[in-house]
């Protein structure tokens, strides 16, 4: 469990390593040796300014690597808006723990139904939402929680211990989810939607039985699973209007005005190409921005976006060299 995880920018790369090939490269004190890391990361991280701008995507919020965020299977996105009923029932919440009592907090906000435009569950599989099965409703019996080692050794014991296999009415359902998604959502220039998504999906459902101690993954797993990836999908994809952009790449980590952060490369390019020199100074990219007359907001904020997805490189407070032409 990483908290802060926008504070660690120097370790990024490091991560990325064990995240991608599942080994730390160690090179101290005059011993080199790669080492083998298998473990699951769970991360919190807050958006530069500590407020979260929708018309951005996730990576240009929390300034991370593409590279990095779309190692993880799942992104969720915890908006603190201003709504008079879930403030009150938040603060009963925090309430009741201070007092010692059950939270009588009950009801959770409700996703916007164009959700189910952006995906649908597999037909023929309409179930009660798992928000709904994981809520706790008043007058049902206290949750009487798992002392924190049993806990661990139950965790540890599930992943040693339970190999599930997937079963075939499972492996169904989420190869008919992916496919829909594909269908949905095929554009001429890019498909968000890749087997990363499906091989998070087999991962998830695998994790899901094993937490049941079964060897087998069941439709209900891929149910469960297929409802979670469409909620996490339709957040990181939506823009700031609540509708679903798909130019964004995979898990939001794309530019958030491609047209013109596209438009802006391949103008640099050119400059580059007829003057033998791709280092730019902030003033000339100014000018360029002015020229081409593109409506950026912050400029600061967009090259800095342009900067993390790699198509700028900061050469110096007032320089930037252009690292490809392909975008």
């Amino acid at each position: 469990c990483i908290d802060e995880f926008d504070k660690m920018a120097n370790q990024h790369q490091a991560l990325l390593e064990a995240m991608e090939q599942q080994c730390i490269s160690i090179a101290k004190a005059g011993v080199v040796c790669s080492l083998p890391a298998r473990t699951s990361v769970i991360a919190a991280a807050n958006p530069v300014g500590g407020h979260y701008d929708k018309a951005k995507t996730v990576s240009e919020n929390l300034k991370m690597s593409p590279a990095l965020l779309s190692r993880f299977d799942l992104v969720f996105i915890l908006l603190d808006e201003a709504n008079e009923e879930l403030d009150k029932l938040l603060s009963v919440h925090v309430m009741a723990m201070h007092s010692a009592r059950g939270s009588q907090a009950t009801r959770t906000p409700t996703v916007a139904a164009s959700i189910d435009d952006f995906a649908s569950l597999p037909e023929g599989q309409d179930q009660v939402p798992l928000k709904e099965r994981l809520r706790v409703r008043a007058g049902e019996e206290p949750i009487d929680p798992v002392p924190y080692h049993i806990f661990r050794g139950y965790i540890r014991s599930c992943r040693k211990l339970i190999q599930p296999r997937l079963s075939p009415d499972a492996a169904k359902l989420l190869q008919e989810f992916y496919l829909d998604l594909r269908r949905r959502h095929h554009e001429e220039d890019s498909t968000p939607i890749t087997t990363r998504q499906l091989e998070s999906m087999i991962r998830l459902s695998e994790a899901r039985a094993r937490l049941e101690l079964r060897d087998v993954v069941t439709p209900r797993d891929a149910l469960d699973v297929i409802d979670i990836m469409r909620h996490t999908l339709f957040d990181t994809f939506c823009d700031e209007f609540g509708q679903p952009d798909l130019n964004r790449s995979q898990n939001g980590s794309g530019m958030s005005k491609k047209a013109q952060a596209k438009k802006f490369i391949s103008h640099l390019s050119r400059m580059a190409a007829a003057n033998y020199n791709s280092l730019f100074t902030k003033q000339q990219l100014r000018d360029v921005v002015k020229e081409l007359g593109l409506q950026i907001g912050s400029f600061e904020n967009f090259i800095g976006s342009l900067n993390n997805q790699g198509y700028l490189l900061k050469k110096g407070p007032k320089a930037y060299q252009l690292q490809t032409a392909d975008f």
